[in-house]
Order: structure tokens, then sequence, then C-alpha cells
């Protein structure tokens, strides 16, 4: 066993470098169709890659359709809902991927895992225009990536433009619309020195199954009461939004089994406004975060959540607590938390994300190819995922003593995304968290980042106001 502690328990560092049974298999067989996908459907060139997509989900109820699927695309004759059943087998194979890969995690860590997630029962909601949404995607299929047109891209836009108008499609509606934007910067396919093979295979392959009927449903939500413990916030940046998902262990009034819980919050935000900036169109919609920047619990009362651990905060269902640290929090609790289910169509290895706590490690390497080595076992740190929106630096990471971090899973390897360490500063152990700023900060680099984006909003506010009174 090897010695990184895992709120007073101990994770198994060793297992996650050992192999995965069938992983590589599986991702052969996800990889040979979204070649298929390369070259199109219409008149596929390989059709190898659909019979191995075929023989990986033989043993499964969808076994029957992508046979049938595979034989009609290699023919040249799919229709759509062959293509429906083609995707569902590509996310069926990941999705056993992504099953595999978390009970690999719940081994090295010992945590509890929840109950299964209820399907959703939602309403269908405007079925033709999933119909119109699947239709599109279908002559995506066909044409393949190297066959993108302009003309066959900015075919989606009154789909998207409709979609985006409804509430209940407002999943599928987003997906649609960044992916027919990522379509649209790389036309002519014919012309591309690389294709997102696997992207564009992942976001085409989700498409098709949220334009079947009642698949986009939320699943089953409850309420919650009781106290929050925040862990970190890991901060996602795009040129035109960014997102702040806090991670965090609930503690329910009535004494139940605590359970790891986050919160997320998304704005739009303009290209030039980045680093600590970022906070400032995030921190107003979600109170959360200054009990973040505070090393404060929150009490909440009454609030919704899903059956994947999604809390739908309501700052009116919430009040500050009292102090907590996170990494008392980390070792204390954290190990005993019950991990949250993830949805069917949410299984995919790029979606790992566990929280851990981990000490008694030295580091190799430097800050931009780090390493934590626990008693001969090595696990590759993620520093580029540190965002520049807060106080942790891969320096800081590198002379660290102790860790809250999230497992993830990317380039065929379990990898630690740092939220806080615990660092020596002038002969002290000084905690550093990501998302330090989030809520406001009293720290010399985090004022002067604020005022910075202060005065890029400011200059944006006046360009806009001046455009609005032409």
């Amino acid at each position: 066993m090897v010695p990184a502690d895992q709120g007073g328990g101990m994770m198994r560092i060793d297992l996650l470098t050992d192999p995965v049974a069938g992983l590589d298999e599986a991702l052969a067989a996800v990889d040979a169709f979204d070649h298929v996908l390369v070259g199109g459907l219409s008149r596929p060139q390989n059709v190898a890659g659909l019979t191995e997509l075929a023989d990986a989900v033989a043993g499964s109820p969808l076994a029957a359709r992508v046979a049938e699927a595979a034989e009609k695309a290699a023919a040249g004759a799919a229709g759509e809902e062959h293509f429906v059943s083609l995707a569902a087998a590509r996310i069926a194979v990941f999705g056993s991927v992504h099953d595999a890969l978390l009970t690999r995690l719940a081994e090295a860590t010992g945590r509890p895992s929840g109950e299964e997630v209820v399907p959703g029962t939602g309403e269908a909601g405007s079925p033709n225009l999933l119909a119109a949404a699947r239709s599109w995607l279908s002559d995506l299929a066909r044409a393949g990536w190297r066959g993108l047109e302009h003309d066959l891209v900015s075919a989606s836009a009154p789909v998207i433009s409709a979609l985006l108008a409804e509430p209940g499609l407002r999943r599928p509606a987003v997906l649609l619309d960044g992916f027919a934007a990522e379509l649209a910067a790389s036309c002519p396919g014919a012309a591309l020195d690389r294709v997102p093979v696997r992207r564009w295979g992942d976001l085409w392959s989700r498409g098709m199954l949220l334009t079947v009927p009642g698949v986009a449903a939320t699943p089953v939500a409850g309420t919650v009461t009781g106290r929050l413990l925040p862990l970190g916030v890991d901060l996602l940046e795009h040129a035109t939004a960014a997102q702040a998902q806090v991670h965090a262990v609930f503690e329910p009034e009535d004494g139940g089994a605590a359970r790891l819980v986050r919160a997320s919050v998304t704005a739009p935000k303009p290209d030039t406004v980045i680093g600590a900036g970022i906070w400032q169109l995030l921190r107003p919609r979600l109170s959360l975060l200054a009990a973040v920047s505070e090393g404060r619990s929150m009490d909440i009362v009454d609030m919704s959540v899903t059956a994947e651990g999604d809390l739908l905060w309501g700052d009116e269902q919430a009040r500050p607590g009292e102090a907590a640290d996170a990494f008392a929090t980390a070792r204390v609790a954290l190990s005993t938390a019950t991990a949250p289910v993830v949805a069917p169509l949410d299984r995919h290895p790029a979606r790992i994300a566990v929280p851990v706590f981990l000490e008694g490690y030295t580091t190799e390497g430097d800050e931009d190819a780090l390493t934590f080595v626990f008693a001969g076992n090595r696990l590759a740190v993620d520093t580029d995922r540190i965002p520049a929106a807060g106080p942790l630096t891969p320096k800081a990471v590198a002379g660290s003593g102790a860790c809250v971090g999230l497992i993830r899973w990317d380039d065929g390897g379990f990898r630690l995304q740092p939220l806080a360490v615990e660092t020596t500063v002038r002969k002290k152990t000084t905690a550093v968290h990501a998302g330090a700023w989030a809520g406001g900060t009293t720290d010399k680099a985090g004022v002067k980042a604020e005022k910075a984006a202060t005065d890029a909003a400011a200059v944006l506010r006046e360009r806009a106001g001046r455009l609005l009174r032409k």
C-alpha cells in the first residue's frame, strides 16, 4: 500500500499506474470508427472501423441494432436511425471505459459510491426541431470531416436558433451551437492539416443522442439541507465564456452520510477579460465563491440537487457558516464522503474529476513536467490546468507537501489537477488555493489584477455605450 494519505485512509497510487483490462481495445474500437467519420459515411473507404465498433458492443442490448447499422453504413445506405445506433454504440463503449476507470479510482481511494442515477422524466419537447437537428448531424456524418463545406455547416443556423429559443432544449442547442462554430472555423475540411478526430466524434455522437426525444431529460432531483464544506474551485475559461465549479463535501443536517457535491456558475465574457477579471463576472452569480475565499462553510436549506450531485444554486437558500479549512475537510471528511454516480449519457473519461487529498510525496521534474512520487510510484501533475486567476502557481505546487486536487484521465493516464497546496513560506506552512481570489482579495497581486480587469471592463462599457448611442 502506497503512503498517500486520503482523509485518514491510505490512497493506492500504485493502482493508478496499473493497466486496466480491456481499456486499449475499447479505445481502439472508438478510434477506428472515428476515422471512418473523417472520410464520411456516404461512401466509407474503411468499413473495418464500422465492424470494430459493432464487435465492441456485440454482447450488449445494442448488438443487433448496431450490427445492422454497421452493415447499412458499409453499403452507403445508412439512414438517420442507423446513425443514432452508431452514435449510441460509440457512447456506450466510452461509457464502459469511464466506468472501468472510476472503478479503479474507487479502489484506489476506498471511497463509497452513491446510488444509481434515476433516469429523467422530462418532456420530449419540440420533436420537429430535434428531427431537424438530427437530419443536419446525419448530413455531417455522410460528408465526413474532410467533406466539410460552408454551405453544409451554415445549414445548421436556423435549426440552432430555433433550439436556443426553447428553454427545454438548451442542452442540445448549446452543444450544437459550439460544434457548428468549430466546424465553420475549419472549412473547407479538405484543407485541414489536422482533424480533431476524437473531439468531433464526441460532439457528433453526443449531439445525435441528444436529438432523441427524452434523452436530454434532467436526472431526478431532490432537495438537501445541511452544511457545505468547500474543497476547491476548478476554473474553466473560453474566449467567450467562463465557468467556476466548486467541489465540496456536503454534511446533511439529519446526520446522514456525507457526500461529494458540486456547485457551478457560468457567465459569458468578452475575450479581453482574462485572469482575475473573470471572477468579477462570476462573483455576483454565486455567493459560494466568497465563502471559498474567506475559508468558510455554507449552511444550505432545501436546495435542489441533481442525482449526479450538482447543486442548483440559489443564494436565498444559503448563508455563510463557520470557518472551514479545506485541508481540514480533506483530511477528516473526504475519504468517507459518498461519490456521486454519473448519468449514462455523461459517462466519458474526459468528464472524470475525482477530488482527492495527497501528502507524503516528493516531487520530480520541472514546473512544466511535474510528477508526485509516492514510494516509487509516480502521479503526473497537470500544471497547465492551474488558472492564472489565482495565487496558486506550478512553483508552489512543486514545493508543496500536501495537495487537494482532482484526479483526471488525460492522454492515456491518470493525472492530478491541483486545487490547493500546503507549502512552506518563511518557515511557516501556508495554504495556497487556486480559487483564493474568487470572492475578492487583499493579496497585492490579486488587487493589482482586479484593478486591471476593472479598468478593462470600464473601457468596454464605455465603448458599448457609445455604440448604443449612435
